[in-house]
Order: C-alpha cells, then sequence, then structure tokens
C-alpha cells in the first residue's frame, strides 16, 4: 500500500470513530408488562412527571424514547367523538392473587401470580400487574377525574392489553383497604405475608368500555398497546385518595394528540 493510500484509510477510519458515541446504549426492550421487579434493581434512564425530565422532555433524554416525542398513536387521550360499535366482551378470570406491593419511583404497583386471565374476542392475555395514577391520565370528554388504575396484560405473542379504569371520590374501596396499608414513600418490593386480594373487585359491574390502539403512557411509550378504559369509574374515599396522593402527588402523563387514533365506543 503506497503513502498516499495509507493516509486515506487513515483518514477513514478516524471520521468513522469520530461518529461513535460511547455513551449510547442498546434500547431496554422491557415493557410496562414484563416488569417485575422495582426499577431501582438495574440501572436506568432517569425520567420524571415534572422539572427537566417531564412529559414534554421524555423524547430528548433517550435514543430509546424518541417514541414518545414522535409517536403518532400515544397515550393517554381524551376519550372523545368515538364510534358506536358491538365489541366483544371482556372475559375475566382472575385468581386470588398473595399481595406483592412495588413502589417503582413512578407509582405503586401490584405484582400479580401467574395464571389469571383475560380474554378478549379470539385472544388470552395474562394479567402482569396493575398500578396507578393521579390525577387520571385518560378523559372522558375532557372531565378529569382524581385517578386511574391500569390493569397490565400480556400475551404470548407479546402483545399488550391494559384495562384501564377511572377513579373517582366517594365510598371507600374495600380492595384498596387490604392494599394501602402498606404502601410507603420507601423505593422497593415488598411481599406480604398471609395477604391475597383478587383484581376482579375493581372489575366495574357496567362494562362498556372506550378501545383504541395506543402505546404505554411511560418511557419508552412503545406503540401498538390494546386499551379498553371502561366508561364506568369506580369509587374510592377521599381518605384513599389522599393516602396515594401524599406518596405520588402527580404521575399522570397529559393527554396526548390524536393523530392517528380510532376510538371506538361498545356497550355492553
Amino acid at each position: 500500500m503506497n503513502t498516499l493510500a495509507l493516509i486515506a484509510t487513515l483518514l477513514m477510519m478516524l471520521t468513522n470513530l469520530a461518529f461513535v458515541n460511547p455513551q449510547i446504549q442498546p434500547c431496554d426492550s422491557t415493557t410496562e408488562a414484563d416488569k417485575s421487579t422495582t426499577e431501582t434493581d438495574k440501572k436506568e434512564i432517569i425520567w420524571n412527571y415534572s422539572g427537566d425530565q417531564r412529559p414534554a422532555r421524555w423524547g430528548e433524554l433517550s435514543q430509546c424514547f424518541v417514541t414518545c416525542s414522535n409517536g403518532k398513536t400515544q397515550s393517554p387521550i381524551n376519550l372523545s367523538s368515538a364510534i358506536p360499535e358491538e365489541g366483544s366482551n371482556l372475559v375475566f378470570n382472575y385468581q386470588d392473587t398473595p399481595l406483592t406491593i412495588i413502589n417503582n419511583g413512578h407509582t405503586i404497583e401490584v405484582e400479580y401470580a401467574s395464571g389469571s386471565t383475560v380474554t378478549i374476542g379470539n385472544k388470552e392475555y395474562e394479567l402482569k400487574q396493575f398500578h396507578f395514577h393521579a390525577p387520571s391520565e385518560h378523559t372522558i370528554k375532557g372531565t378529569v377525574k382524581p385517578m386511574e388504575l391500569h390493569l397490565v396484560h400480556k400475551n404470548q405473542n407479546k402483545e399488550i392489553a391494559v384495562v384501564g379504569i377511572l377513579i373517582e371520590q366517594d365510598e371507600k374501596h374495600p380492595i384498596i383497604e387490604k392494599i394501602w396499608p402498606y404502601i410507603s414513600l420507601e423505593q422497593g418490593k415488598k411481599k406480604i405475608p398471609n395477604v391475597t386480594i383478587n383484581a376482579i373487585d375493581f372489575i366495574p359491574k357496567e362494562q362498556s368500555y372506550y378501545k383504541y390502539i395506543g402505546s404505554l403512557t411511560t418511557p419508552p411509550c412503545t406503540e401498538g398497546v390494546n386499551w379498553f378504559v371502561f366508561k364506568q369509574p369506580i369509587q374510592l374515599s377521599a381518605e384513599q385518595i389522599k393516602q396515594f396522593r401524599q406518596i405520588y402527588q402527580l404521575n399522570a402523563r397529559p393527554v396526548q394528540p390524536l393523530d392517528q387514533h380510532k376510538i371506538v365506543i361498545t356497550q355492553e
């Protein structure tokens, strides 16, 4: 190799190296439905609901989060102008589960033992966990509720289905009475001995729901999530809502542009 060719080769190698960013890490493909350990158990990109890591900036925090800014079917949304449709019933087959609570730094989550499912049409999804947001993330015709519950499911094809239930202030909820005594500001995972719960107790009697294809409401804001948001809210007492908001005063992503969403409302 002559001198000029050698110099050209060296320059090309240096140019390529200049574009290598050693700080860029592979995106974590883990979704909310996969998480059964606390977020503090592994090194993660810091995001939050206020300050420099607020929702409007999630897409800037990492290349893994760009969908939060660039996605076209982001969640949550304002549920209005829905198309009426005869939808499939949501067939719940929830079993009792030992109470395992996780404060993951963003919400209070209850981990669910395997074996509980919801069947939607001809697809069966397993319940992985449920968690809470304050105030509600979804709105119905612009109305915000004090809180929202998300029941997160996943099937064998790794498709995600989230059942959303808005929460309003009224009577105390019996299942919350079993969970709230063990929640605290301390982050981490707690297995509560001799206490079991069943998430079927959250499901409203009237099961009309809105459905649409959206995203996770937390980074990485993965799209393709099947959303089913019940029209009828459930009730928590003022004290129960206060107890949660003493830990997470604000952990809700604002509603996102409708963009390419198709919203359907079904009747029971």
